[in-house]
């Protein structure tokens, strides 16, 4: 394949900048600034896309995204893995890309946002050109399912936010746990309403709120990696954030240690990440992502609940105990 067919595919599979407009989509603008935070991680997102879709390769591909700024770059990854999972789904494309985007250094250092990256591209797939459960990493694989679930409230956002639908009997990975898909859905639920409620603390809460009290944990999860990711708030608004978590507290944390891991481990480590994480976790970024790998089971054995939830649910009572957060 030329470069210039390469290019033509960017342009026709690249979706427009203007789909990450807080105006576009219609939601929250606390301020100027957040205003700005929130579209650039947008843009940069479909910059990794476009990057994805017309590289020669993923080594090609990550060198274009070694250029963009440390703060947005796993943003960008993300929409890479969204990208190859884009054209693993087409017809006579091969059904390889992601695989070999994440056997190559970046992409196995950025594979929780790659991951991600792949549930977007689900959410607009068919789901006969859905990739296999089986190709990823069996504790790591619900990070696809946080990302269609984050695809969904983000471009569905009357439907899956404000009427809180859920999609039940969902087939991915497979039916018998199609309940806790559901759950790990709602994690992505949860990082998008960081994105829909404009960083704002208040309205974050508030959102949460209306749903049903069973989803709040994951939902509080979501909200963790988000804003320790993303940011975009002081420390002040994250302390409150904190605070209204309330008995979810473990949750919001389990989502902050993650995303602590996913920027060190990345080497994408910005100071923010450290407010946030010493806010919400009470630990420095790097000792909030030490003790994910920590309490990481060495084999992955599914029981009632899949491994990745007792992870998380490990990784929730450490940092609590560790950073002497009281509940």
């Amino acid at each position: 394949m030329g470069d210039s067919w390469r290019a033509l595919r960017r342009r026709i599979l690249t979706p427009d900048v203007s789909e990450t407009s807080l105006d576009k989509r219609g939601f929250h603008k606390k301020s100027p600034q957040a205003q700005e935070l929130l579209e650039t991680v947008g843009q940069k997102f479909l910059l990794g896309y476009a990057h994805a879709v017309e590289a020669r390769n993923p080594a090609q591909c990550e060198e274009w995204l070694s250029r963009i700024p440390v703060q947005f770059r796993g943003f960008a990854y993300e929409g890479a893995g969204m990208g190859y999972a884009m054209l693993d789904g087409l017809p006579f494309g091969g059904r390889k890309h992601v695989d070999d985007f994440l056997a190559n250094p970046g992409g196995a250092l950025q594979n929780y946002i790659v991951l991600v990256g792949v549930g977007w591209a689900m959410a607009r797939l068919p789901r006969f050109a859905w990739p296999k459960a089986e190709r990823f990493d069996p504790l790591l694989r619900w990070l696809v399912l946080d990302g269609y679930g984050f695809h969904q409230a983000y471009f569905k956002t009357e439907k899956y936010v404000r009427q809180q639908y859920q999609e039940r009997d969902f087939p991915w990975p497979a039916k018998e746990y199609s309940g806790y898909a559901l759950r790990a859905m709602d994690q992505g639920i949860g990082r998008a309403l960081w994105f829909i409620c404009g960083t704002d603390v208040d309205l974050v809460t508030k959102t949460v709120a209306e749903f049903d009290p069973a989803r709040h944990g994951d939902l509080y999860a979501g909200i963790g990696l988000a804003s320790t990711y993303a940011c975009g708030v002081d420390e002040a608004e994250l302390t409150e954030l904190a605070r209204r978590a309330g008995e979810h507290r473990g949750q919001l944390a389990q989502g902050s240690a993650f995303a602590a891991d996913a920027r060190v481990r990345a080497g994408l480590l910005i100071p923010e990440t450290e407010v946030a994480t010493r806010a919400i976790c009470g630990l420095p970024a790097e000792r909030a992502a030490a003790i994910t790998q920590e309490v990481r089971p060495a084999e992955v054995v599914d029981g009632e609940l899949p491994a990745f939830e007792t992870w998380r649910q490990r990784i929730a009572g450490e940092v609590l105990t560790r950073g002497g957060v009281n509940q």
